[in-house]
């Protein structure tokens, strides 16, 4: 027979430690349980795909991920956790008011405020940045981003949200003030990232924190309006601009060889890098 006497004094002794210590071991673990989820999941669809012998287009391929990743994977492990303290998922969300859409106006402008920012200063020191791989199939396949713009408001803002603002952020919101809880949360979405992007690992962890900071909008604006459809509308309007200003510079941009390449090529890889999928 199986004995849990080790596990139940293992969990014993880590409720017994301060409440700060725990959140800081729960609140990463939860949101790296969310990355864990949807690297099985999409493992065991793809091999079931390959066994049946179907070869998935690069859109459904995305449309694929989103529902997974974003919709099952991290929607459910945020539901679990939320259910499992008591608490329903639809709760977090509410109809915004006047207020809460004056807030998310505000930070969606500032979001894109801080990217031009960061950008210019990455530019201006010459740090590297890495690629995103969802932004790097759309851009070789400009169709992909055409499903990414609506899809940045149904899936992404709010099942990225939902996982690290009403789960991990609120759960370091127990332990500590907002002004730590807030770019603790922020640090721990941008770091899950490292796998979507490619690259080299500086140019990595130089993306990571542009992200990083970006989110600290997401989190100020959740705490302000305690209402998930703040930062998920600013999130998903953030993502569809940077998928609809590459999808403009993928179809529409100068050809090769032009005076304007070089400026929009830059501008391109920009667009690349930083969407928050």
């Amino acid at each position: 027979m199986v004995s849990f006497a080790p596990l139940q004094s293992l969990i014993a002794w880590f409720r017994s430690l301060d409440p700060r210590i725990q959140a800081l071991v729960v609140a990463p673990a939860i949101g790296f349980s969310g990355i864990l989820a949807a690297g099985i999941i999409v493992l065991v669809v793809l091999i079931a795909l390959g066994i049946v012998g179907y070869q998935p287009s690069p859109l459904v391929l995305i449309g694929l991920s989103l529902v997974l990743v974003q919709g099952i994977s991290f929607g459910g492990v945020a539901s679990i956790y939320l259910i499992r303290t008591g608490r329903s998922p639809l709760s977090l969300f509410r109809v915004p008011t006047l207020r809460d859409i004056a807030v998310a106006v505000g930070g969606f402008f500032g979001s894109l405020a801080i990217l031009i920012a960061a950008s210019a200063a990455v530019q201006q020191a010459g740090a590297p940045t890495a690629e995103n791989e969802v932004a790097q199939i759309g851009a070789e396949n400009p169709e992909v981003l055409l499903l990414l713009i609506p899809a940045a408001f149904v899936f992404i803002g709010p099942g990225e949200e939902i996982l690290f603002r009403g789960v991990v952020q609120d759960r370091l919101r127990e332990a500590f003030s907002p002004w730590v809880a807030i770019p603790l949360a922020s640090v721990i979405f941008g770091a899950v990232h490292y796998v979507a992007l490619t690259g080299a690992a500086p140019g990595r962890i130089v993306t990571i924190g542009i992200l990083s900071t970006l989110t600290l909008v997401f989190g100020a604006t959740y705490e302000y309006t305690d209402n998930l459809v703040v930062p998920s509308f600013i999130h998903g309007a953030y993502d569809a601009v940077l998928f609809a200003g590459l999808y403009i510079v993928v179809v529409y941009g100068p050809e090769a060889g032009s005076t304007e390449q070089a400026a929009t090529m830059a501008f391109a890889d920009l667009l690349g890098a930083v969407p928050l999928v």
